[in-house]
């Protein structure tokens, strides 16, 4: 019995031990979330270290656990995708825990190779771009679209221009917004060679996203993509100098108490990056200037005012002297030589401006009051005449070409380009946004728009041609020219836009749902036009698998034409051309509906993404165009209807130990209807392939040395003839191969140290690079150009882009 009792005691002591954590006094430990502007970052992850204790941050960025008390030291480590992990230690817990954090951007710069995070879950379209990544990038215009190049859906066929087409839409059908600002760019830029740099400054960005389509309503009103830049808010002083070659780039940013201010410089000589064209010989004198600064001023945490200023200088002047291009296939080579005489002076000038008041009464409110305005002068002027002479290689000995005479010369001719063209267009722009947290599972986002638009064109301008004495086209009456074109335009307009979106995140017994339902309603005073635009995103992340998320995402989206999309060409009794603003011009529409998912997973202890995004567009009412390089001269009027549908693949992750790359595959199949005369004929940017590659490595036990590569293979385009229009046929352009390499050493390394001494202690870095452009020195056609024989009869000669270039760089930052 005595044995019995002994036990039944020593059963009890033991239930009472295992009782004691449940009877143990609970404390709740909770707190808020923020990025490093106080915005709160969702889906954040909190948990205790060696405890299956912890949870999720809500829209507000508000997360809430309760525990047993404790006497022994506990540690919470907050982490989230996309960002630096922060741990906070407690001694002990015998109270409630408030706790707030913020958390930096993850990246990490290991002597020039860029290591990030993969990103947070991309619950929407919208895709975000490592800012870092974007210096390791290395492309001849070095900038963020070089790199949302790469990206699935999105096309880019010419190294010297910043544009880009998106699932076979126009360069006119992207978004660039910065600071929630939509940016415009020049309205008469018709070559690459002229466009010079681009608004979005790279040493400025803080912060990028991107959506290739099935963008919320809070986005404006066109059809293609959105890329959205967020600019720096220094903490410290900071800055870099970069040169090179090509040009090259300053900034400085500081704080001071409640103001914080950044400003950049940027300068680039195309020269020498234009006298690679293979087949053009010719004085280039391109220079490209921009300055932008941004200001921030906190009055207070709930009143904050900001100002963002931008001046870009852009003179192009070129003067030809001869060119040279063979062209054809090896059975039937052509050769075409002309000699030049005149020059082309072009001038480019915008300002920009918009000032920001931003009001947060309390967490769960802010509205922002912004007003920008946009200024453009533009002036293109040529007078260039040429004597040309077309023949066929294989059907006539070389040493008569030069003469013209015999039976392989197709051609002989002279043409004469003229044009005084001059553009002035201002753009205010009166913006009013508001975002409320209903609940921790709700948030509301409203905005109004008014803006005003003025436009004042005049354009001058016609070609001449003859061949063999006869001046084309030939009239007995008068002398005629082979195109002309002349206006003298004044428009003005105003457009008011509203939008209201609800997001919504639920907790279902299968997994996370969110919700971005939305709407956008816009009206235009030029054409009396009132447009509805409903949307949707919907993601769902599913409980059996946590690396796994679906999104779907659609609506009706239309594509607001702009002063470039009225202009209707007409003629008059005697033939000359003359432009006619198109006041039955209706906005362009598409019904887009997007399945995407995302997987993560692991491969040799290497962290992988796969997106795949499947996407049909259905058009409507489409004003029809002809690419002549990278401009785009609209048909003016709505004539047709078609479709784009396609599939999007991108592996993304660690293809070498640490560092990010990635790899996209798209397909596309896409066509537009335009009616009786024309039919079914190609979108005009539509590649039926593009390969994109972006790839980082170092060199292995020293990275110090690192190495980034870019490579392109996109499919060719369709080609018309822009003097004969829609009624000549197409044929597909030949496909645009491209890679780039870049190397780079860093010389000096102190941005680990947190204090430094010696020579050079003022600098975070040094670092010395080398590029090659086209590493494989591939011959690329960017556009063609038109001419024909006595007979009228007309051949495209390809007009080549650049050739392999090298290019050497130096970044000090500080």
């Amino acid at each position: 019995m005595k044995t019995l009792g002994l036990r039944i005691v020593f059963f009890l002591l033991l239930a009472l031990s295992t009782l004691e954590p449940v009877l143990a006094q609970q404390y709740t430990i909770s707190g808020y979330v923020l990025d490093r502007d106080d915005k709160p970052i969702e889906l954040a992850n909190v948990r205790v270290q060696g405890r299956a204790i912890g949870a999720y941050t809500n829209l507000k960025g508000f997360y809430s656990f309760s525990m047993p008390a404790s006497k022994d030291s506990i540690t919470i480590e907050y982490s989230c995708l996309g960002y630096k992990s922060e741990e906070r230690k407690l001694s002990s817990l015998a109270s409630n825990q408030r706790i707030n954090i913020r958390l930096a951007s993850s990246a990490i710069d290991l002597g020039g190779v860029v290591v990030s995070a993969q990103g947070r879950k991309q619950t929407s379209t919208m895709q975000a771009v490592k800012t870092d990544l974007i210096k390791a990038n290395v492309s001849p215009t070095a900038g963020v679209e070089s790199l949302i190049g790469t990206y699935a859906g999105v096309s880019q066929n010419n190294e010297l221009s910043s544009q880009y087409s998106v699932r076979g839409g126009s360069y006119d059908e992207n978004m660039v917004y910065v600071n929630g600002i939509e940016i415009y760019r020049p309205l008469l830029i018709r070559s690459a060679e002229q466009e010079g740099l681009s608004f979005v400054n790279p040493d400025l960005t803080d912060q990028v996203q991107f959506s290739a389509g099935g963008f919320t309503a809070d986005y404006g009103d066109k059809i293609s993509s959105v890329l959205d830049i967020k600019y720096k808010r220094p903490e410290e002083t900071e800055g870099s100098i970069t040169g090179g070659m090509m040009g090259g780039s300053a900034y400085i940013g500081t704080r001071m108490n409640r103001l914080s201010m950044i400003t950049g410089l940027r300068y680039k000589a195309g020269n020498t990056l234009l006298k690679s064209l293979n087949d053009t010989q010719a004085e280039y004198d391109p220079h490209y200037f921009d300055a932008q600064a941004y200001l921030h001023y906190a009055f207070s945490t709930k009143l904050k005012l900001s100002f963002l200023t931008n001046v870009s200088y852009t003179s192009y002047r070129f003067v030809p002297k001869t060119r040279e291009t063979n062209f054809g296939t090896l059975e039937n080579i052509k050769k075409f030589k002309i000699y030049f005489s005149g020059k082309e002076q072009d001038l480019f000038l915008t300002a920009f401006g918009a000032v920001s008041l931003e009001h947060t009464p309390s967490t769960d409110f802010r509205q922002t009051f912004t007003f920008s305005a946009f200024r453009t002068r533009e002036q293109e002027t040529y007078d260039i005449s040429g004597s040309y002479f077309l023949n066929d290689l294989g059907a006539q000995d070389p040493s008569a070409i030069e003469s013209g005479t015999g039976s392989g010369v197709l051609g002989i001719g002279n043409n004469h380009e003229h044009a005084r063209n001059h553009l002035y267009a201002t753009v205010a722009n009166m913006v009013y946004r508001t975002d409320l947290n209903v609940s921790e599972t709700q948030r509301w986002r409203a905005g109004l728009n008014l803006k005003l638009e003025q436009v004042n064109d005049h354009i001058n301008e016609w070609e001449k041609r003859d061949s063999m004495g006869y001046t084309l086209p030939r009239k007995e009456e008068i002398l005629a020219v082979w195109r002309n074109l002349y206006s003298d335009i004044r428009m003005r307009s105003m457009r008011a836009s509203a939008f209201l979106q609800d997001h919504i995140r639920l907790q279902t017994s299968h997994g996370v749902l969110s919700l971005t339902p939305g709407v956008r309603a816009s009206y235009w005073s030029f054409n009396k036009e009132f447009t509805v635009s409903p949307r949707l995103n919907t993601s769902f992340a599913p409980d059996f698998n946590r690396n796994l998320i679906f999104r779907l995402s659609g609506g009706l989206y239309y594509q607001a034409p702009f002063y470039k999309e009225l202009r209707l060409e007409q003629k008059d009794q005697h033939d000359n051309r003359y432009v006619a603003l198109n006041k039955e011009i209706r906005s362009q529409a598409a019904a887009i509906i997007l399945l995407g998912s995302d997987l993560d997973f692991l491969i040799a202890d290497r962290k992988f993404k796969f997106t795949t995004e499947l996407y049909y567009k259905r058009l409507y009412r489409i004003n029809p165009y002809i690419r002549e390089n990278v401009k785009i001269r609209y048909y003016g009027s709505n004539i047709g209807s078609g479709y784009a549908t396609g599939i999007d693949f991108k592996l993304f992750g660690e293809f070498v130990p640490g560092i990010d790359s990635w790899l996209t595959c798209s397909l596309l199949s896409a066509e537009q209807n335009l009616g009786e005369g024309i039919g079914k004929i190609p979108l005009m940017n539509a590649p039926k392939y593009n390969l994109s590659l972006f790839f980082q490595d170092y060199f292995p036990g020293y990275k110090q040395i690192s190495l980034s590569l870019r490579g392109v293979l996109s499919g060719g385009l369709p080609e018309i003839n822009p003097a004969k229009g829609f009624s000549s046929a197409a044929f597909e352009g030949s496909a645009y191969k491209r890679i780039d390499i870049g190397m780079q050493y860093t010389l000096l390394d102190n941005s680990k140290q947190k204090f430094r001494t010696g020579l050079w202690s003022a600098f975070k870095k040094i670092q010395l690079g080398i590029d090659l452009f086209n590493l494989f020195d591939i011959s690329n056609v960017n556009s063609y150009y038109w001419i024909s024989d006595v007979f009228n009869q007309q051949y495209a000669v390809p007009n080549y882009l650049t050739r392999r270039q090298w290019n050497l760089r130096f970044t000090a930052s500080f």
